[in-house]
């Protein structure tokens, strides 16, 4: 199994592109949906965000405020920098677990929605081909206004605090132009599963696990075989 990453810009399209994986049987593990799970009550990032946001991050029932902690952070550098650290590595963990499982499932390859992959730049190594989602910029401004009923001004400022598409782009193995009409960005996105499952990549991985494996099971079988003829009772019976 492979890994494939999937990154662009906020607004520009990465759900409408993740869905059309789904539809063809890719599993999709996407970190945004794990960033909720990991600061949910209780858990260790949460406890972190209270000890360096305070309680005004937070709503009444616990819950992580995510519009005020959005607030914060986007008009601050070293207050993201502070979430990242806390947030991502338990984010990672999720993730890892989540593709273990699509190893031992059988699938030929796996894609991670990770909308800071080249900011955070820690995935990086792990990812076999990069795709990144674009689109025009007056586009993705308006789609994130509508999207998180923003004004332009905070808008901006959540676009700007990312790396420019441009530089994304010319770091990706493919790009999506998700400008047009979805059907559009539904036949880029099935091409390039097309190309992906030409790869053969998967194959030197599924071997490489198989000798772990049987390297693993000779182990036990030899410490198993090593504690029965120590055994006591079965040097007597002998």
């Amino acid at each position: 199994m492979f890994i494939v990453g999937l990154t662009g810009g906020i607004a520009t399209g990465k759900s409408t592109v993740s869905e059309v994986f789904r539809e063809h049987g890719v599993p999709v593990i996407d970190a945004d949906v794990l960033a909720r799970k990991v600061v949910e009550p209780g858990r260790k990032a949460w406890r972190k965000i209270k000890i360096e946001f305070g309680e005004e991050v937070f709503h009444k029932d616990g819950t992580l405020n995510r519009q005020a902690l959005g607030d914060i952070i986007f008009s601050d550098v070293e207050k993201r920098r502070k979430l990242n650290e806390i947030t991502h590595p338990e984010i990672h963990k999720e993730m890892f677990w989540a593709a273990l499982r699509c190893l031992f499932q059988g699938h030929q390859f796996i894609v991670m929605d990770l909308p800071l992959l080249f900011e955070s730049g820690s995935m990086l190594e792990y990812l076999y081909k990069i795709i990144v989602v674009t689109c025009e910029e007056d586009l993705q401004l308006q789609r994130l206004m509508d999207r998180n009923s923003v004004s332009e001004s905070r808008a901006k400022q959540r676009i700007n605090a990312q790396m420019p598409l441009e530089s994304k782009c010319e770091k990706a193995h493919f790009v999506v132009e998700n400008s047009g009409t979805v059907e559009d960005t539904r036949q880029q996105v099935i091409k390039i599963i097309s190309i992906l499952r030409g790869y053969r990549a998967h194959w030197k991985l599924r071997v490489f696990a198989a000798l772990c494996c049987t390297g693993i099971v000779s182990l036990l079988i030899w410490i198993g075989f090593r504690m029965y003829s120590n055994n006591p009772a079965v040097t007597h019976l002998k």
